[in-house]
């Protein structure tokens, strides 16, 4: 009731209007005239009395009563936990009610407090996609309490997204998860926005970012441009950070997981039967309808997919094994001292000779696991005596005739001939090839005809070698032998002065024809 009705109240009143003409006339109630009446006489007489409370609503039994303990409980254990979530689990336990008195009561027992306005940008279908880590630590069954990242591919118009956890977010998983992204959806949006995550830009300065090349190339590939946010400023990826948003109350929220592996497979039950399928607040539709109108939109893939494999160089120590991740995996004996190349999938470890052909393949071992041997049917161990010994002669005669007079002399000497001339072999990884016949050489002229004298020469008298010297000294192996016996000496600066002025020339002698031995010579200093 508004100051005008109390005025026309009083004013009839005063008139000599009964309360029920004027209720009748001003369309109230009797009580309402009543009470602004009584009102009005006890602020004249300085008696104001207390406002008269409403009476306390009695809230009628629901079935639900009885299930509230079990929602207390919950919303204890995962505040975050969903009206939907929490309806999942009443009715696993026998409830039989529909979700929305769940919603109101959830409400009334969690308040919910006010958001923030954000305003949104769309973006046309096909244009644009986002892609950001999560980092969690869960605590998995089987597995204990480990670091997780959750990789997320977001197509902005649909809002279909890839998800999947991961181990790492290093180089080669993060383009791998992209290829499989693109597979799952079928397309590439034309950009992509990412966070400042080295693997896509190396650094900002004041041209703006400077993007991996290795990134780039793979960008290239797909035929989709990258495009790195300002720094501290997730609002520009506000949909994905929301993403991550609804993955922790929907998905991981009041769930126990095995392993990795579980936590995948649930993930990806999740997209299809969850994510896929809810109506969108602000689109009022599902990711799967807006995505049937993006899907034509989007850059198609490929033939040939981007390999992700990891490539890189591995020294075969002196047991017959190559490093990597803390773990090792065999190679056969043959192979000891050498510098070689090593793929890494997703699965497996290939290993190659120096003519890039596999001479050992083992299954990948997972992150968590240190220390431990891959050995497969070709593990150097497995060698009798007799094979060794023939494998160690081979090895040492392809080295040249002063590896093999020190082979010699250290089998006839040494108990453990054979084992001593493998850590030999192995010292080629870390010194080089002239250095360590040398090495070999004085301790055979000086009958030192053991793995400690050949350690002790090259410490005192060489200097351990780079990978990138290992790399070279194998690659000039295949070299022509002419060519890398026989090197050609650069020309004398003498002999280009008469190309400096045109006087010089004129009055330069004539240079000689260059001679068949000549235009020899400057192909090998090209080769070389």
């Amino acid at each position: 009731m508004n100051e005008a009705v109390r005025n026309a109240i009083v004013e009839r009143r005063q008139a000599g209007a009964s309360q029920r003409a004027i209720a009748r006339e001003l369309g109230i109630s009797r009580h309402s005239v009543a009470r602004v009446l009584a009102r009005l006489a006890a602020n004249r007489n300085g008696q104001v009395p207390a406002p008269a409370l409403p009476p306390a609503p009695q809230r009628r039994a629901s079935m639900l009563d009885e299930y509230e303990p079990v929602l207390r409980e919950l919303l204890a254990r995962y505040p975050d936990m969903t009206a939907m979530r929490l309806f999942e689990e009443l009715r696993a336990r026998g409830f039989a009610g529909k979700y929305t008195i769940v919603r109101q009561r959830v409400d009334r027992l969690r308040p919910r407090p006010a958001k923030e306005p954000v305003i949104r940008f769309e973006t046309a279908p096909g244009s644009q996609a986002q892609m950001d880590y999560g980092v969690y630590d869960l605590d998995f069954t089987q597995e204990g309490r480990r670091r997780v990242y959750l990789f997320s591919y977001l197509l902005a118009y649909s809002r279909r997204a890839y998800l999947r956890f991961v181990d790492s977010q290093d180089f080669t998983t993060t383009i791998r998860e992209h290829v499989r992204a693109f597979t799952y959806l079928e397309g590439v949006a034309a950009t992509c926005l990412y966070d400042n995550q080295k693997v896509v830009v190396l650094r900002h300065d004041d041209d703006g970012p400077v993007y991996n090349p290795r990134f780039l190339a793979f960008a290239s590939h797909y035929g989709f441009k990258p495009w790195a946010c300002r720094p501290r400023r997730p609002q520009t990826k506000g949909k994905s950070e929301r993403r991550f948003h609804f993955a922790e109350i929907s998905l991981l929220n009041g769930r126990t997981f095995h392993n990795l592996d579980h936590l995948n497979e649930v993930t990806a039950w999740w997209l299809a039967t969850v994510a896929d399928v809810r109506v969108h607040g602000e689109t009022k539709q599902t990711a799967l309808q807006r995505y049937g109108a993006e899907k034509a939109h989007l850059i198609a893939l490929p033939a040939q997919p981007y390999d992700t494999a990891l490539v890189l160089y591995r020294s075969v120590n002196a047991e017959g094994f190559i490093s990597y991740r803390q773990n090792f995996y065999a190679v056969p004996w043959c192979h000891i001292g050498r510098l070689l190349p090593v793929r890494i999938t997703e699965h497996e470890v290939v290993i190659y000779n120096p003519s890039v052909e596999e001479v050992a393949r083992h299954a990948l071992l997972p992150r968590t696991s240190t220390g431990q041997r891959q050995v497969g049917s070709i593990h150097p161990g497995r060698a009798d005596g007799n094979e060794r010994l023939t494998i160690l002669l081979a090895r040492f005669q392809e080295l040249g005739p002063a590896a093999q007079r020190f082979l010699d002399g250290l089998l006839a000497k040494q108990r453990q001939g054979k084992y001593q001339a493998q850590h030999v072999l192995a010292l080629l990884a870390n010194y080089q090839r002239p250095d360590w016949l040398a090495a070999l050489e004085r301790a055979d002229r000086f009958g030192a005809y053991s793995l400690a004298a050949v350690e002790r020469i090259l410490a005192a008298n060489a200097k351990p070698k780079s990978i990138l010297a290992s790399l070279a000294e194998q690659e000039r192996q295949h070299l022509d032998p002419r060519l890398r016996d026989d090197p050609v000496a650069a020309r004398p600066t003498a002999a280009y002065q008469h190309l400096l002025t045109p006087e010089a020339s004129r009055n330069a002698p004539p240079s000689p024809t260059p001679t068949v031995h000549d235009a020899a010579a400057d192909a090998k200093a090209r080769l070389a």
